[in-house]
Order: structure tokens, then sequence, then C-alpha cells
């Protein structure tokens, strides 16, 4: 875990650059694939490594700063490092009157979260709310990493949280 934690931290990381190769080779090396190639990027890292950014500048014959302009300007991307599950509340009109708030505040108890700091220390959970996944008629409804769980309640909360907690113990032991 502390291998995986340093890499999502970009701490003494040493990135794959032929993996960054690989994406702007899939999309093309020409400013307009910029989105794509962050795309592909913050998939592998759950974030965008402001480190890389030099590299994939040159790459694309564009500057750093539009780079940072577009990764910064749609809030899909995240610049911070994120939880190895994301975990996306929603909040919309129909979760939000079937008692989503309850379940959003069931996780932040639980794992130590705030809605100031939004991923645990360790790199295990970030949790975040949305305002609306489209999963209307299965509210109150959440994400982990896009798989929707319907009618959820913080009792389920609870046993989902101990499930992905163990999850992750494996995940370590592999």
């Amino acid at each position: 875990m502390e291998e995986l934690l340093k890499e999502r931290k970009g701490m003494d990381t040493e990135f794959d650059y032929g993996f960054l190769d690989a994406v702007i080779g899939k999309t093309g090396r020409r400013p307009s694939a910029i989105i794509p190639v962050l795309q592909g990027i913050q998939e592998k890292y759950n974030y965008l490594p402001p480190e890389i950014f030099p590299y994939v500048a040159e790459k694309l014959k564009v500057s750093e700063a539009r780079i940072y302009g577009v990764a910064t300007f749609y809030e899909n991307f995240s610049l911070e490092p994120k939880g190895r599950y994301i975990i996306k509340v929603c909040d919309g009109t129909a979760c939000h009157v079937r008692k989503s708030v309850p379940n959003l505040e069931q996780f932040r108890k639980e794992l130590g979260l705030s809605e100031s700091k939004i991923t645990t220390d360790d790199l295990g959970f970030t949790v975040q709310t949305v305002a609306c996944l489209g999963a209307c008629s299965l509210a109150p409804a959440l994400t982990v990493n896009n798989k929707v769980y319907a009618t959820m309640t913080p009792g389920k909360v609870s046993v989902l949280i101990k499930e992905l907690k163990e999850k992750l113990i494996q995940e370590e032991d592999v």
C-alpha cells in the first residue's frame, strides 16, 4: 500500500512515460488532443499529477499553461490525489428528498472525512457529492468507481464501507 500511496501522491514517483506515450499516440500528437490525453492519464492515476504537465505539453506542442488551464477548467479533472474507491453520493432532487444526506454523513463519520476533506489519508477512499447520477428511480443512489448502488441507507453504507475496506486489505496482500 505504501508504494501505491507514493505513486498516487507523486512522491519520488517515476511516471510510466511509456504509458503517457501510448495515450498520446492513441489520441494523436496535436493540441486538440489535450482532453482525451488528460482523461487517459486520470483514468490510470485517479488524478492528474502536475509533474507530467511539462512532458505532455512538449509532446502535444502546447504550453504547460494551456495544459493546466484545461485541467483546472473542467470539473471532471482533479489535480489532487483521489482514493482507490471514488464514491459519488447523489444529492439531486430525487435522492435528496429520499434522504441521501444521511448516507453522505455516514460515509464522512466512518471514514473521518468532512466537506473540506474528501479523501482519506491512506488514499483508500474519496467521497464527494454530485448534482445527479441519472439514477433517480433508484434513489437515494450513489456510485463506487462508477458502479451504481440503489436505495441506500446509512446501514447499507456501513456494510458497503466494511466490504470495501476488506477489498483494500486483500489488494494489499496481493
